[in-house]
């Protein structure tokens, strides 16, 4: 699996560059709690790399999801929407968030690979 990591705390698997799958890490799921409830973008629209795509809440907080790359959204998670805890039991499986296809698939050489994360992770 081809993961990189944003320092925003999303993860991307490029391992399919048509469509990389998008979505939180386990250390946003841990600090964020019992998620509740996803507002997942629009099959179609574009976004820039960093912009807000989504946002998850949780019983303790809402927090925003970005974009790790710039790209067209392509699929949403349905399952995700009418389950919102898949984002806290499998976050980096069944609790994807989204699809996209990349506009700029060098972007994903300025993220982190697992290692650098899980390092930055330790002081976030």
């Amino acid at each position: 699996m081809t993961v990189k990591f944003s320092k925003d705390h999303e993860w991307i698997n490029a391992a399919d560059t048509d469509a990389a799958v998008v979505g939180i890490t386990v250390h946003a799921q841990d600090a964020l709690g019992d998620v509740v409830f996803v507002d997942l973008p629009e099959v179609g629209k574009s976004f820039a790399q960093g912009e807000v795509a989504g946002v998850v809440e949780s019983v303790k907080a809402a927090a925003d999801v970005y974009m790790p790359v710039s790209g067209e959204i392509v699929e949403v998670n349905e399952a995700l929407r009418a389950d919102p805890s898949l984002a806290n039991s499998d976050p980096l499986d069944a609790g994807w968030f989204f699809k996209v296809k990349l506009s700029d698939a060098a972007q994903l050489d300025g993220l982190l690979n697992e290692t650098d994360y899980t390092e930055f992770a330790k002081n976030a």
